[in-house]
């Protein structure tokens, strides 16, 4: 039997990234996975994807800053399948860069909107519809979730806001079989990191890390998988880091 045969899943931000490696992981492990992104042509790709490999997904576009897209994902998720078991908030981005004092109001503003109000919003329509049967969310945060950087005020904001969150969600729902935990990867050899910075700023960023490489998405969907499964049925409230020894230094 696989880990999450006849589970329901909603991925955010799936349609790239960690998103994307956990939608196929899912599937491969038998979970009806709703493929959600603000990108259709990503998300559709994922889709596909899963369906060439057998397995079973369909594509919701949202956008996670907004709550009745949200609450839309949900109600397509239960109309479609008839139940909610899994829910990834994995969507965010990373801002622009500044020292506080400077930081554009704008960017504040669309980093918190994403970055955490998006898994509030998350949670706000999941939660309810888990309640029937109960259920796994896992909220993706980041190292930066324990750690503060310069120039990333908003992000490392955001974060926090999100491990925080994830604790108070996990202690109101521990009593009706909904686990909710939040995981901090270091920083991943993702697309938003490819394009974002240029060789030497990669290797200043493997420098970070003990381990001597950036994380793969993948890696990170293994994490992921554990704690949307019965082998984490033990687990809720906790934050986990999956970051090459960067918050043990």
């Amino acid at each position: 039997m696989k880990q999450l045969e006849n589970k329901v899943a909603i991925i955010t931000g799936a349609g790239s990234g960690i998103g994307r490696s956990t939608a196929l992981l899912f599937a491969k492990e038998d979970a009806r996975v709703v493929v959600s992104d603000i990108s259709e042509a990503n998300g559709n790709s994922v889709v596909e994807e899963i369906k060439k490999s057998g397995g079973e997904a369909f594509f919701v576009k949202a956008d996670s800053s907004k709550a009745t897209d949200n609450e839309t994902l949900v109600k397509k998720t239960i109309e479609k399948y008839g139940s909610l078991d899994i829910a990834v908030n994995n969507a965010g981005i990373g801002g622009p860069l500044g020292v506080t004092g400077e930081y554009p109001l704008d960017g504040w503003q669309k980093v918190i909107d994403i970055n955490l109000s998006g898994v509030f919003y998350g949670l706000r329509y999941q939660l309810p519809a888990m309640l029937p049967t109960g259920g796994s969310i896992i909220n993706i945060a980041s190292i930066l979730g324990q750690a503060g950087t310069k120039f990333s005020p908003a992000y490392v904001a955001a974060k926090h806001g999100v491990v925080g969150l994830t604790k108070a969600a996990a202690l109101e729902y521990a009593d009706k079989n909904i686990r909710i935990n939040s995981v901090g990867p270091g920083y991943i050899n993702t697309p938003l990191v490819a394009s974002s910075i240029d060789e030497a700023g990669r290797k200043a960023l493997v420098g970070l890390h003990p381990i001597g490489r950036l994380g793969e998405a993948e890696e990170i969907a293994e994490l992921i998988l554990w704690l949307a499964s019965s082998k984490s049925s033990f687990v809720t409230g906790t934050y986990y880091a999956a970051d090459g020894g960067y918050l043990a230094q």
